[in-house]
């Protein structure tokens, strides 16, 4: 039952947005569902002006917002912990299904300068800048036609992580608020996710870089921007420039995987995290008995853990400390080391040479 609050707050409710128009965009919504989201819209005004953002930018950003039960419905149906899992060999044939592959060497060979001039930057290596863009756009075609401050909003306002999806409507606001963005420009995931980088609003304001030199951060249209958002999200998560990701190893037979467990449980991206050995020298890997599988061994100094995604014997890698930026793009290791395998596979094989959907790199899947 709305509280007296509620009905205090300034703002009329049809001044936020929730006109026919924008009700006639979802008619599941049911008139105690647009009732309850309008009395929440306007808790959430009050609130963000509150904490600093103008009321012209909430006008701005918050016209024609509407709820979506869609994208409550995506939510709620994402897996929980008891999901069965999924092996790396079914979840990398479904990254690189279709032209994933050939069509990326095609895209990289073409922007060959713009990545080259975001690794320059960034120090972070063309080929896994171009694969984080092919997984997660498919080399932006896949953006997505959601309206990101309704989605947001739906999603803050639905509840179960409302203090992210809060501070994700906030930074959205800021975004339209300060110009940045157009608002009719404002497209995206349900889950809020945007552009050819599949950035958060926050993650705009934070990493978001102009590439072109126009004065504007455009993560939609301009591919320099988007490679250069890239790089520094992964120079800011880590990344260490010269250094790979790391690559497919062979196992030494009989080896003791408790001899090289980390000593102390990570406080970070924990569950994927919790797979990897201890980081160790490269040069102690090698001395083990660890064979490369199709690479090279990096410096001896550089530091390597052991992974194995499917449990012991059902494919191992050795990843360095860099690919650990890759896991706070996406705190996966089936995600990580796609994109791994994704940039050898795009870069060392000449445009137009694989069948479609092969994996033509040295590392390739388990």
């Amino acid at each position: 039952m709305p509280n007296l609050f509620r009905y205090l707050v300034l703002t009329p409710l049809l001044a936020l947005g929730l006109t026919a128009a924008a009700r006639a965009d979802d008619a599941r919504a049911t008139p105690a569902q647009l009732a309850a989201f309008a009395d929440w819209l306007n808790i959430y005004r009050a609130e963000a002006t509150a904490r600093g953002l103008k009321p012209e930018w909430l006008d701005a950003a918050l016209v024609d917002v509407a709820l979506v039960p869609r994208v409550i419905g995506a939510d709620r149906s994402q897996p929980g912990g008891t999901a069965r899992p999924v092996r790396f060999p079914d979840y990398l044939a479904s990254k690189f299904r279709g032209d994933r592959i050939p069509h990326g060497q095609r895209q990289f060979a073409a922007n060959r300068e713009a990545l080259a001039q975001a690794e320059a930057r960034s120090g972070v290596p063309a080929a896994v800048i171009a694969a984080i863009w092919g997984i997660e756009t498919s080399y932006g075609r896949v953006l997505g036609r959601h309206d990101l401050p309704s989605a947001l909003a739906t999603l803050a306002f639905e509840g179960r992580r409302a203090a992210l999806f809060t501070r994700e409507l906030d930074a959205a606001v800021q975004m339209v608020g300060e110009g940045r963005v157009a608002r009719g420009a404002m497209k995206g995931s349900w889950a809020g996710a945007f552009g050819q980088t599949q950035f958060l609003p926050s993650s705009y304001l934070s990493h978001g870089r102009d590439g072109d030199g126009d004065g504007h951060v455009d993560l939609w249209g301009s591919l320099p921007d988007v490679f250069a958002s890239i790089g520094h999200y992964l120079g800011m998560s880590g990344w260490q420039a010269g250094e790979g990701w790391g690559f497919r190893t062979l196992v030494p037979e009989g080896f003791d995987r408790a001899g090289v467990a980390a000593a102390e449980p990570p406080n970070r991206c924990v569950a994927p995290l919790a797979r990897h050995s201890a980081l160790k020298p490269a040069r102690e890997w090698r001395a083990m008995g660890f064979t490369p599988v199709n690479a090279g061994w990096p410096g001896d100094d550089v530091s390597m853990s052991l992974i194995e995604p499917d449990g012991a014997g059902q494919g191992a890698y050795l990843v360095t400390g860099s690919y650990r930026a890759i896991l706070g793009y996406n705190c996966s290791n089936l995600y990580a080391l796609s994109v791994g395998l994704l940039a050898d596979a795009i870069s060392l094989a000449p445009p137009n040479a694989a069948p479609e959907g092969a994996v033509v790199a040295g590392n390739s899947a388990p």
